[in-house]
């Protein structure tokens, strides 16, 4: 994707920011704002320094992907989640549930929205966030990459809504590596097989967390039999479509955005066949990532 004109939207400046529909906002504070985070979340949270973010999950017991999220720590105890796929009060009903006596408060914040720029930012850097909650501006984050750069952006004054480019943003999303996971496809997936450690999302490092032991006995024992394809398909692909190899299944589309070609992020073994590979009636080749979107 060329920066300088976004797909299918030429006549947009990459500069102007646009809303970023579905996104939302968790707050976490408190003094036991870190210590809840790290024993649920993927990351390690407790490496997060203050003004700076990471990219984290949540994953149930069972270490199947129910959440990919930006962790941000925008203060000595407290962190924000930039949701691309999950409603803010439902993922914080779903976490106050753990909370017990720990002082942490848990939080949606409807009043910043994320928008989003096809440009690279005026000050944020790769992890460093820069801004405010409360500046006019709002938070800004880097969310790009050399080849690809974007802005995201949190601000109390709503963006501009542009369907189009908004589109542009989730099939960016794909072609960096960044699941965007639709309720059908939560639990579906462990972070090995979504290739999270590109990001990387989750740590086999730190102490116990849902889901911890398989993802580190997966890790430690090399027993990830799957991996994550980019790949062009035909516009009637959707989420959950069968990929398959010389008549047979052998995975499926775990994310799909944009339309003439449709983008999509697939599930695949490891050891396959060189047969081609087929979704719906039209056969499809594996295409290369963007890198630069770890943080």
């Amino acid at each position: 994707m060329s920066p300088d004109k976004i797909p299918g939207n030429p006549a947009r400046n990459p500069a102007e920011f646009f809303a970023l529909p579905g996104h939302s906002l968790l707050a976490m504070d408190g003094p036991d704002a870190l210590a809840f985070a790290q024993a649920q979340f993927a990351s390690d949270v407790t490496a997060l320094a203050i003004g700076h973010w990471h990219w984290s999950a949540w994953l149930s017991a069972k270490g199947r992907v129910i959440a990919v999220f930006a962790l941000l720590r925008t203060g000595e105890a407290s962190l924000r989640l930039m949701l691309p796929d999950h409603d803010a009060g439902e993922l914080g009903d779903a976490l106050r549930r753990f909370v017990f006596r720990r002082k942490v408060a848990i939080a949606p914040r409807p009043d910043l929205h994320a928008a989003g720029a096809f440009a690279a930012p005026a000050a944020a850097s790769g992890s460093v966030l820069a801004g405010a909650e409360d500046a006019a501006a709002g938070l800004e984050l880097d969310f790009g990459a050399p080849g690809l750069p974007r802005t995201l952006r949190l601000a109390a004054t709503p963006a501009v809504e542009d369907p189009v480019a908004a589109e542009a943003w989730t099939v960016a999303d794909l072609r960096l590596g960044l699941p965007r996971l639709a309720v059908s496809q939560r639990e579906a997936w462990t972070p090995q097989q979504l290739a999270l450690d590109r990001l990387p999302a989750f740590s086999v490092k730190k102490g116990c967390y849902p889901g911890q032991e398989i993802v580190a006995r997966t890790h430690f024992l090399g027993k990830a039999k799957r991996e994550l394809l980019l790949l062009q398909v035909d516009d009637a692909a959707d989420a959950g479509a069968e990929v398959s190899q010389a008549g047979k299944p052998i995975g499926s589309l775990a994310s799909v955005a944009g339309h003439a070609p449709r983008w999509a992020l697939a599930v695949l073994p490891l050891e396959r066949g060189d047969e081609p590979l087929v979704v719906g009636a039209t056969t499809v080749s594996p295409q290369a990532f963007v890198e630069g979107l770890a943080r």
